[in-house]
């Protein structure tokens, strides 16, 4: 494999950031004008792609991300039991009493406000409102859908009767003496 220049290396480095081409190559130090063609041409180079992919594998193996871990991670927010985030008495618990899946963001905010019942010096606290905002779980259950494994938002376009409308078509065709339509 022949060794890459500086700026294909940093092309490689722009794209693990963001994988649109065009981008990555202007980042990379390539022409504006030209950056969505000299991107294809690169994205082409074996040695190209073969850096790409082994920056990618060294990432997944610093990070310890990869698709299983992802998918495993969706799994588990998507199944997360909003119960356990309440006591027996249905009371929010203290938040470090909550798992760690819901810490860790299917709870995007928690808001509480105290409530007083009462004026000047008869004002006194009677409870608390407690509002909790969480993350889009129907979100990751559509991620998981997308996965390669399980396609379950695959969108299938079939065509069905194309192959006898071709039959028609060449029979029409025979009928009328082979003649394509055209002037004679």
């Amino acid at each position: 494999m022949s060794e890459l220049t500086a700026r294909q290396q940093r092309f490689v480095e722009e794209y693990l950031v963001d994988p649109i081409g065009a981008q990555a190559a202007i980042r990379a130090g390539y022409s504006p004008r030209g950056a969505k063609e000299i991107a294809c041409r690169l994205l082409k180079k074996p040695e190209i792609a073969a850096a790409i992919a082994e920056a990618k594998a060294d990432r997944s193996e610093r990070t310890r991300i990869d698709a299983d871990w992802l998918l495993t991670r969706l799994a588990a927010e998507a199944e997360a039991d909003i119960g356990d985030l309440y006591d027996e008495n249905g009371d929010l618990k203290p938040i470090q009493e909550w798992p760690a899946i819901w810490r860790q963001g299917l709870v995007t905010d928690v808001e509480i406000s105290a409530l007083y019942e009462g004026t000047g010096k008869d004002r006194r606290e009677i409870g608390h409102v407690k509002k909790v905002k969480f993350a889009e779980r129907l979100r990751r259950l559509e991620l998981i859908g997308k996965h390669i494994r399980i396609n379950a938002f695959k969108e299938i376009v079939e065509h069905k009767g194309l192959s006898a409308l071709a039959e028609r078509l060449e029979r029409a065709q025979r009928r009328s003496g082979g003649n394509d339509g055209g002037t004679e």
